[in-house]
């Protein structure tokens, strides 16, 4: 579990200004790193996209 410091949301702010997202996008983004994961699962980024080592991936498209 990851919870949001003054770190993470520093670290959010950053990252929407370097990818041109969305702060709650981004924040998910830095939890996620924070949390040390590879893979987000979410319809709400481009499926394959890789944004600052995470891949995302959209669970309902079918391959």
């Amino acid at each position: 579990m990851v919870t949001n410091t003054p770190e993470t949301i520093l670290l959010a702010s950053e990252i929407a200004e370097r990818n041109l997202l969305s702060f709650w996008d981004a924040l998910i983004i830095a939890a996620a790193r924070q949390g040390g994961a590879k893979t987000i699962l979410t319809e709400d980024l481009n499926h394959g996209q890789l944004i600052e080592d995470i891949r995302i991936e959209n669970p309902f498209l079918i391959h």
